[in-house]
């Protein structure tokens, strides 16, 4: 039997972060748990692990009592635990617990996750210890053996702590910038938990952290008797090494104490200096690699991402949507006229015009969208996750409108800045992270040619777009018949319960030349063709199939939501066509969910209505798709049989930017409540979107938050990791 991985965090982004990582890397046996309870509720009676990975908070006692708990979970000893540093943890690799067979940062997950894994070395057994009988010098040889062999600070505490039956050893940190005190990076003691000495007053330790050594091997608190830590742990034996680099500039200080007073100096001396250096050497090495990531990645104004890490995020995210067939856009944005406010200001105007301008930027998009520093007075933006190109059209026009509000300068002078700004897409405008970014920049000057202040989309030559056009359609006649269409299904879920209720299918296209086409380019495509018909209808086939199978085998029974196109509503055989698949499938009509979209003009479609009420006595659901961003609305609430209405992500992305998106998307729920229908928001990805949404009470959620798009495969996993966790037996064919 295969082993498992174990995923823990309590963030639910970072779970399906990690989750959708192994997932795609072919991983089988994946147990995603926000806390010990839950991961031991999924492992109970499962297979063993094979790796543990964790995301570990900001409070080193709590990191080091979840990585206990998780051992305890693991099938035997020895099983690597993988540490994940959020951006705002507090926590520092030095601090990270004996357990840690390694670490990497959050936005690292996509890039390095798997590399670091792999990198892992096999877990080693403890060296065993010295056996009795054994020369003082001796032990003090095995011991030195044994602080060189373990991985990390925390494990060196931990050793010299037990092995010299200390009763306080403390590590602290200094900055060197007005010789700031912080709080210990680690800190063991014998007994309760102690009102701890305000640092100013405990004078040994600012002795050290000015770099001066203290030794007590019995009688400290004689010796020095202005300490109050001394006497309130009732210490005999001090000692105080200061934390040296090679250039001897303190970095901290080591703290070791013991109630019953030190024995040989001669021995533990060299002990504790030893433990000493690999502490510095630690501290020197984390301020090292802080710095160049500062340094070498972020923009020292702004602190943005600059260039270098921008093109780095931008290849993370390029591969993950080579993988999951999604889009994004690229933005350049370019300030207008800001050699001007320079050459009148002064420079530090501009500064803080810069710094404003990244503020407002950054206020304009998600939390998983990425806002650069490019250079000088260009910026990037990458929006993720894009359904539909209008998407990108509101997020620029709200840019240009925030950036366009007044600006205040220190001396009172109000500035009105302006920004051009060009747009491209992936995978419509180019397939490589170069040329999208040469597409989005040569349509920013198209911007600025066209007058500034406003943004344009990446336009390619007529010719082009033709024989383009040309050959996808010739393509497109192909796919089907080639197997090159599939389904991805993405769950909805309760917004009390968060347990999936619902699952919409997707239609994504995989050639085997191209690799994966935007729905936002073959649809339309198959729509002028005529295609869309039989493609509808193969789509209609399969999800019903696939729904019907997935309720024999969990004994769930899911909502299925397919999407029909105007000119599948417009034919005349549409109710036969579904009634046709819902009787091969087997699946019950009210379990199957047909959306239709708000651009589709009742009037010009004809059989829309009837069509859509002989649905409806089929016994089908009717959603209305995109509700809000069309013109007739009310007029589809009012003349149509839709039992629920799903809004639009346009509106939901701005949940916490725009005041305005937020009037509506409240007021569209109240006012499909008033009428009986149901509500689902779509392209919820944060907390604050579904905190935003639970209050208002929308009734179902669906979006990156919760999971991505899921081919069939990964979603049976999640299914199967749904009934193992309510501890459901498999149900059995009828």
């Amino acid at each position: 039997m295969s082993e498992g991985i174990l995923v823990l965090a309590a963030r639910r982004d970072l779970r399906r972060r990690l989750f959708d990582v192994f997932d795609q890397a072919g991983c089988r046996h994946i147990h995603s748990a926000r806390d010990a309870q839950h991961a031991a509720i999924l492992l109970e009676g499962r297979q063993p692990l094979e790796l543990m990975v964790a995301v570990l908070g900001d409070d080193a006692a709590q990191a080091r009592h979840c990585c206990e708990q998780l051992h305890g979970l693991a099938a035997g000893a020895g099983v690597p635990l993988l540490a994940i540093l959020d951006e705002d943890a507090a926590l520092q690799a030095e601090q990270l617990p004996d357990d840690i067979a390694g670490w990497l940062h959050a936005t690292r997950i996509e890039a390095e996750l798997l590399t670091r894994w792999r990198q892992l070395p096999p877990a080693a057994a403890a060296p065993a210890p010295p056996a009795p009988g054994h020369s003082a010098a001796e032990r003090a040889l095995a011991l030195l053996a044994r602080i060189f062999a373990t991985s990390g600070g925390g494990a060196t505490a931990r050793l010299l702590f037990d092995e010299l039956a200390l009763d306080y050893f403390a590590v602290w940190p200094v900055r060197n910038e007005g010789n700031e005190f912080l709080a210990p990076l680690l800190q063991l003691w014998n007994g309760a938990e102690p009102a701890w000495p305000p640092v100013e007053a405990q004078q040994l330790l600012q002795r050290v952290l000015g770099g001066e050594p203290v030794l007590y091997r019995s009688e400290a608190a004689l010796r020095a008797p202005a300490d109050p830590l001394l006497p309130l742990l009732e210490l005999s034996g001090f000692v105080g090494l200061p934390l040296l680099d090679e250039r001897r500039v303190v970095l901290g200080a080591m703290l070791a104490g013991t109630r019953r007073g030190f024995g040989d100096m001669a021995v533990v001396e060299p002990l504790l200096r030893c433990a000493a250096a690999r502490f510095a050497q630690g501290l020197e090495l984390g301020l090292t690699r802080e710095q160049g990531r500062a340094e070498g990645l972020l923009d020292a104004l702004t602190g943005l991402p600059n260039r270098l890490l921008f093109g780095d995020r931008l290849e993370s995210i390029l591969r993950e949507a080579v993988r999951n067939g999604e889009c994004f856009a690229v933005l350049f944005v370019d300030l207008d006229h800001f050699k001007a406010i320079n050459d009148t200001h002064g420079h530090a105007a501009g500064d803080r015009v810069l710094q404003e301008i990244t503020r407002r930027l950054r206020g304009s998009v998600r939390a998983s969208d990425t806002v650069a520093r490019y250079a000088g007075d260009e910026f990037t933006v990458v929006l993720r996750h894009i359904v539909k190109n209008d998407d990108v059209q509101r997020v620029a026009e709200k840019i240009l409108q925030v950036v366009g509000e007044p600006l205040a300068l220190e001396n009172g002078t109000r500035l009105q800045v302006g920004v051009s700004i060009g747009v491209s897409f992936f995978p419509d405008d180019a397939a490589d992270a170069e040329t999208l970014l040469k597409h989005a920049d040569e349509a920013m000057y198209a911007a600025k040619r066209q007058g500034r202040n406003t943004f344009r989309i990446y336009e390619v030559s007529p010719e082009y777009a033709r024989q383009h056009g040309l050959a996808l359609r010739s393509r497109l006649r192909h796919a089907l018949g080639n197997g090159e269409l599939r389904l991805v299904y993405q769950p909805q879920v309760g917004t009390d319960s968060e347990d999936i209720v619902g699952m919409e299918a997707l239609l994504r296209w995989e050639h085997p030349e191209l690799g994966p086409i935007s729905p936002a380019v073959f649809v339309p495509l198959a729509e002028e063709t005529g295609l869309i018909v039989p493609i509808g209808e193969w789509v209609l086939r399969t999800a019903c199939r696939q729904a019907h199978e997935w309720e024999q085998r969990f004994g769930l029974r899911l909502r299925l939501g397919v999407n029909l196109s105007a000119l599948q509503l417009m034919e005349p055989r549409l109710p036969a066509t579904v009634f046709r698949a819902l009787q091969e499938s087997g699946l019950d009509p009210a379990l199957l969910e047909l959306e239709i979209t708000e651009s589709i003009s009742i009037k010009a479609a004809p059989n829309l209505v009837e069509n859509l009420q002989a649905l409806h006595r089929l016994g089908c659901r009717i959603a209305i798709d995109d509700f809000g961003t069309g013109a007739a609305s009310l007029d589809y609430l009012r003349k149509l049989p839709a039992d629920r209405i799903k809004v639009d992500q346009s509106f939901v992305r701005n949940i916490g930017v725009d005041p305005d998106d937020e009037a509506i998307v409240r007021a569209t729920i109240e006012m499909a409540h008033r009428l009986g229908r149901s509500v689902v928001a779509e392209g919820v990805e944060t907390e604050q979107h579904l905190a935003f949404l639970r209050a208002n009470h929308c009734d179902e959620l669906q979006g990156y938050l919760f999971c991505r798009p899921l081919p069939v495969v990964s979603f049976e996993r999640l299914l199967a990791e749904r009934q193992q966790l309510l501890g459901q037996p498999a149900a059995v064919p009828a």
